[in-house]
């Protein structure tokens, strides 16, 4: 028997060493509760809800923004629009010498007098270009105001 001891001491020995170092080598868990992991859980979808609705408003905001601003193009097209229906108003409401003057063929106005009320009304003398405009083409007043805030 005291072979068999001296054969299997070493043996238990052997393997308590053995248990303890892959004991203390394996890795260990995190240390992470289940508190703690709720609370990142919930922190990253909080995170991603709120990227989610930056998102929306962001879209939101985007088309907002494409109906209430026309286009450069867009606004150009209604001013010559615009400039073209009061030249028409002009002329169908104007004696034919006076406005022969003020209002070139196909009912655009004459270049200069449009250059002088387009100084004006930026000058800020909006009064004196409508008046101006006025009397050139015999338009009636809320079609002249109409044209010079256009410029």
């Amino acid at each position: 028997m005291g072979d068999i001891l001296m054969v299997l001491l070493p043996a238990i020995i052997l393997g308590a060493v053995i248990w303890a170092l892959t004991t203390a080598l394996r890795p260990r868990d995190s240390g992470t509760s289940d508190a703690e992991k709720y609370q990142q859980d919930l922190a990253r979808r909080s995170a991603e809800h709120y990227a989610e609705q930056v998102r929306v408003a962001t879209a939101a905001r985007a088309r907002l923004e494409a109906k209430t601003r026309p286009s450069q193009n867009e606004q150009q097209q209604l001013q010559q629009e615009g400039n073209a229906r009061a030249a028409q108003r002009a002329q169908s409401g104007t004696a034919a010498g006076h406005h022969g003057q003020s209002v070139a063929h196909g009912g655009q106005l004459d270049p200069q007098l449009a250059l002088q009320l387009q100084t004006l009304a930026r000058n800020g003398h909006k009064i004196e270009a409508i008046k101006l405009l006025r009397q050139a083409t015999q338009t009636d007043l809320a079609t002249a105001k109409e044209y010079v805030d256009r410029l």
